[in-house]
């Protein structure tokens, strides 16, 4: 495999994995997080594997930000052929504890986000005809969870923007794929208080990161457009 790939929130858990199975396979690999620190810690730990690779600090909710993320990218790397939109927060919380704050930064992190970074790349794909965009959505888009009004309503909508978005674009050989992945062990997860899943028994990150690419080597005339992952044996 081969091409430039870009990773929201690659820092930690699902992005990081899934930047270090990308570049594995061969893939050069940019990345963003908020924090610029690690940013360039992830940076360090994918050249140190032989991987090709470039990013920036940026806010996915900046339009600036992503901006000039996705030309340090292009300008490092080449043209994106694949985009994760990865980025995301969960604030758990009881509705009535649930400030506008916390809405406010759900609703911009997990989907005014990637509606940014997809208008950035989205263009330059179908000029090409070629190219995947690839959404981290959950399964708490279908299904919601005690405390998950805010998380769960956002993922619907990133659910919507996949279905409709794939149905626009696919004349133009672009993929668009939702990986909907249930409880994952990172730092984002053991960080609720509300939530108390086993560790020891849901998914890990490279799980997730090892779906993502197995559904891009399908031969490039077939969808798979949403996709489930469970653990085995919860």
């Amino acid at each position: 495999m081969s091409g430039t790939a870009l990773v929201t929130g690659a820092t930690e858990g699902i992005g990081r994995a899934t930047a270090l199975a990308l570049g594995r396979a061969g893939y050069r690999v940019g990345i963003c997080s908020r924090a610029g620190d690690k940013v360039e810690a992830t940076l360090g730990e994918l050249r140190a594997q032989g991987v090709t690779a470039a990013g920036a600090a940026a806010d996915v909710a900046d339009p600036d930000q992503v901006g000039h993320l996705v030309e340090r990218v292009r300008g490092a790397l080449g043209e994106i052929d694949v985009l994760v939109n990865n980025a995301g927060v969960l604030i758990a919380r009881p509705f009535e504890e649930l400030t506008l704050e916390d809405w406010d930064v759900t609703m911009a992190t997990n989907l005014r986000g990637l509606y940014l970074t997809t208008r950035q790349v989205l263009p330059g794909m179908r000029a090409r005809r070629r190219g995947t965009i690839v959404n981290i959505a959950s399964l708490a888009g279908r299904n919601g969870f005690v405390g998950g009004s805010a998380y769960s309503a956002s993922k619907h909508a990133v659910l919507g923007f996949s279905r409709s978005l794939m149905l626009e674009v696919r004349k133009d050989n672009v993929r668009v794929i939702a990986i909907c992945p249930g409880s994952v062990a990172t730092g984002m997860l053991r960080d609720q208080a509300m939530l108390k899943p086993d560790p020891e028994r849901i998914l890990r990150p490279e799980d997730v990161a090892a779906s993502i690419l197995h559904v891009l080597t399908l031969p490039t005339g077939a969808l798979v457009s949403e996709l489930d992952i469970r653990p085995t044996n919860p």
